[in-house]
């Protein structure tokens, strides 16, 4: 539902902002490290943990996010499973895992501000981090090159 949200609001977005975000997720720190989902969540994975978190593009398209509800520490989630929501002045979205595994840690700042999301989506507003039990998965998702193309394709 959220996502769906996104994504209409994302598809009225004009092709300067879309510019302006797919600058800024190219330019952030680790952006060749990350893996994106048609829905716009990312994961980047370190020693076997994924930290997950939403795209500059879809924080930008729900606009100041008032509430964050993440997944429990412990929670066995599969790739594309609705773990969460958040929620913004604009609209309501779920959040969705982009690969399967054990819940290991989730972002409580974000929780109790969520507006961190919109100032720093890459960095202090991830969401979780989850103990990948298919690291195969990764595969299924696209790198920022890919995910760059799909934004400008879906503004078509």
């Amino acid at each position: 539902m959220v996502l769906c949200s996104v994504i209409r609001v994302a598809s009225r977005m004009t092709r300067s902002t879309m510019s302006h975000c797919c600058r800024r997720a190219l330019y952030s720190s680790d952006a060749k490290s990350r893996y994106y989902t048609k829905k716009h969540e990312w994961v980047s994975v370190d020693s076997g943990v994924g930290t997950v978190g939403i795209s500059s593009y879809a924080q930008d398209a729900l606009g100041e996010v008032v509430f964050a509800q993440l997944p429990d520490v412990g929670k066995t989630v599969a790739a594309g499973d609705e773990c969460g929501a958040l929620e913004s002045v604009k609209a309501a979205s779920e959040v969705y895992t982009p690969v399967s595994g054990s819940i290991t840690e989730k972002n409580d700042a974000v929780e109790s501000t969520p507006s961190i999301i919109n100032k720093s989506c890459y960095e202090e507003g991830w969401l979780f981090k989850v103990k990948l039990s298919s690291p195969e998965e990764l595969q299924k998702l696209m790198n920022q090159e890919a995910y760059d193309k799909y934004l400008e394709e879906a503004e078509h």
